[in-house]
């Protein structure tokens, strides 16, 4: 049969002087003989009439949409785009060798899948597996039959039953093998790799992941999609011209960040391989982050079930679970503690270090109501000042991001007070209390607190990006320093007899940043002085000048728009209430107030 099907033996005019087609059919009952078997009768069919093979089947390929292919690429979209095109490359490449190796993956039969996970649904396994027999497998050594990628006509489903076993055996291939690997791809796989496939994981088995949904967008301006985007996203992406107009005035080019970000090379500023030596200021969740890159961290979130067949791993984690919180809250009972871990209400996200527990947060969701319940937080004593808190804390929040609980609530006792107002908690409650009341238990010697999460923030990245716009900042104001320390000659016009000259003559003065104030501003530029103006102050009982209003702007004195305008409106009244409409002062105003109001409608400060 080999013979036969092999793809270099074919007679003289095959595929020209017939142009019949022969169609395998196959069932889902199908085992690799009989497929074999099917093959080679066709093929020898084919051969001997000189026709052309076809796969005939209820179904034909894509079988799922969107397709693996297509569901990653969203992926990198969804988690990567805020990054710069460097690093963003780093992804795609990865995505691209995790592609590959999907292409080109042996899937284990029916059989062993069956005695590997019992409870799996080996019925719908069997579809996938016959089907990538037919079209996938088989075409790759008998290429007369049309061959596909399984990435671009299988989905999410088959990813689901082969990705557990896949990244295990990937990650164990690529630790054996690491010494025969050259230098640049090492810290490829060995770094970047697992921390891939682990917020990859999320996703596949999230039952709300965005990436999955057929409808699935990216911005237009190529930045990152918020978290929660299938529910804020637009029907159709913006016009360049509603772009031009979000933006805000004295925002920095884009073009000068890009370039200002191509300059910086310290790898501590930037996502990317990560220095061993962690700097005294590093985020807290810095060591941790770096940790998860590496695969030596991970994080489930995990809870028994009444319907399904215990799973032994996770049972086993749910015990560890229950002793790290045991001897890290020695005031809960054991009891209360392992009833909560082990009710199927119930969740725990679970931190796993060389596969055991050292730490985790029981939780259980309130939907309906708009908000969690946090029971339970603790990392095992000799984990501990290593920002395995702050990163679990950040993993529940996006975990709740994409289930779209947007509140978390705790009642925390006096040593984890000050844990909890570090990630983001206070004793300002967001959530009504009728909302509340009557589903939380309360603790007596323990204080409410509360989370409200903003979807927008992708937190387990977050402290990165502060970090990386402190850099851009940094670096801005280095170039804005270099050009202010230019030294430019002295002013010689005084020698000659010159007695006054316009500020902005003065050289390097706009460089400074100083800008010349509006022709008609100077009646305004400070307070009326008495001996200048006799009887103002009777006249006026509310005065008001720029530099009072430049004072209170420093101190922060303008909480709302309304007061601003109040004062800067106060000065035109004020001037035109003393002045005659006849002199210079009373047009200045008029002048003044007719640009000013001009330059906030087009800052969209009010309606035009």
């Amino acid at each position: 049969m080999q013979r036969i099907a092999h793809s270099r033996w074919r007679p003289a005019g095959y595929g020209v002087r017939s142009k019949r087609k022969y169609k395998l059919g196959f069932t889902v009952s199908c085992t690799l003989p009989d497929i074999y078997c099917e093959c080679s009768q066709l093929l020898r069919k084919c051969i001997l009439q000189m026709g052309r093979p076809a796969v005939e089947a209820l179904e034909s390929p894509p079988f799922e949409k969107p397709s693996i292919e297509q569901g990653v690429n969203n992926f990198v979209q969804y988690k990567f785009s805020h990054l710069p095109s460097k690093e963003r490359q780093t992804i795609v490449e990865l995505a691209k060798m995790f592609l590959n190796q999907i292409n080109y993956w042996q899937l284990e039969t029916p059989s062993q899948r069956r005695q590997r996970v019992p409870t799996d649904d080996v019925a719908g396994y069997k579809i996938n597996y016959t089907r990538w027999l037919c079209y996938c497998n088989v075409p790759q050594f008998c290429d007369s039959l049309p061959r596909y990628e399984a990435t671009q006509i299988f989905g999410r489903t088959l990813l689901r039953s082969v990705f557990t076993v896949m990244r295990k055996q990937l990650l164990e291939q690529a630790r054996q093998e690491k010494d025969k690997l050259p230098p640049e791809k090492r810290t490829l796989i060995l770094t970047h790799f697992p921390k891939f496939l682990s917020m990859l994981e999320e996703e596949v088995y999230s039952p709300n992941s965005p990436i999955w949904s057929e409808n699935f967008m990216v911005g237009s301006s190529g930045g990152q999609i918020p978290r929660g985007a299938e529910k804020r996203k637009s029907s159709e992406p913006s016009s360049h011209e509603d772009t031009k107009k979000a933006r805000v005035i004295g925002d920095i080019p884009m073009e000068l960040i890009n370039e200002v970000m191509s300059t910086i090379t310290d790898p501590t500023a930037m996502l990317g391989p990560e220095t061993s030596l962690l700097s005294a200021h590093s985020a807290r969740d810095e060591a941790a982050r770096i940790e998860e890159r590496r695969g030596v961290i991970e994080f489930h979130v995990i809870g028994n079930s009444l319907n399904q067949k215990p799973n032994k791993k996770i049972l086993m984690w749910l015990v560890g679970l229950q002793n790290v919180f045991s001897h890290q809250l020695p005031r809960m009972p054991k009891e209360y503690i392992t009833r909560l871990v082990f009710d199927p209400k119930h969740k725990t996200l679970s931190l796993i270090k060389d596969g055991r527990v050292i730490g985790g947060i029981c939780f259980r969701m309130f939907p309906s109501q708009g908000f969690t319940e946090i029971v339970f937080c603790a990392v095992t004593s000799n984990e501990q000042v290593k920002g395995y808190g702050t990163h679990l804390m950040n993993h529940l929040k996006e975990y709740h991001i994409k289930h779209e609980i947007l509140n978390f609530l705790t009642y925390a006792d006096e040593y984890a007070i000050g844990y909890f107002k570090k990630q983001g908690f206070s004793k300002d409650i967001k959530v009504p209390k009728a909302k509340y009341v009557g589903y939380i238990k309360d603790y007596e010697g323990a204080t409410l607190m509360g989370c409200e999460l903003n979807p927008s923030i992708p937190y387990t990245e977050f402290s990165v990006i502060i970090k990386k716009q402190k850099e851009i900042i940094k670096k801005l104001i280095e170039r804005k320093q270099a050009q202010i320390r230019k030294v430019y000659p002295g002013l010689s016009c005084f020698k000659e007899g010159v007695r006054q000259i316009p500020i902005e003559s003065i050289p390097g003065i706009r460089e400074t940043g100083w800008k010349p104030s509006h022709q008609n501003a100077w009646p305004f530029m400070e307070p009326v002085k008495k001996n200048e103006a006799p009887g103002y102050y009777q006249v006026i009982r509310f005065p008001m000048d720029l530099k009072t209003m430049s004072e209170r702007l420093k101190s922060r004195y303008y909480t709302t728009r309304k007061l601003f305008m109040a004062d800067m409106q106060r000065i035109f009244t004020n001037c035109r209430e003393y002045n005659p409409p006849e002199s210079e002062y009373y047009k200045c105003a008029n002048l003044l107030e007719k640009f000013f109001y001009t330059k906030i409608k087009e800052a969209g400060l009010i309606d035009k």
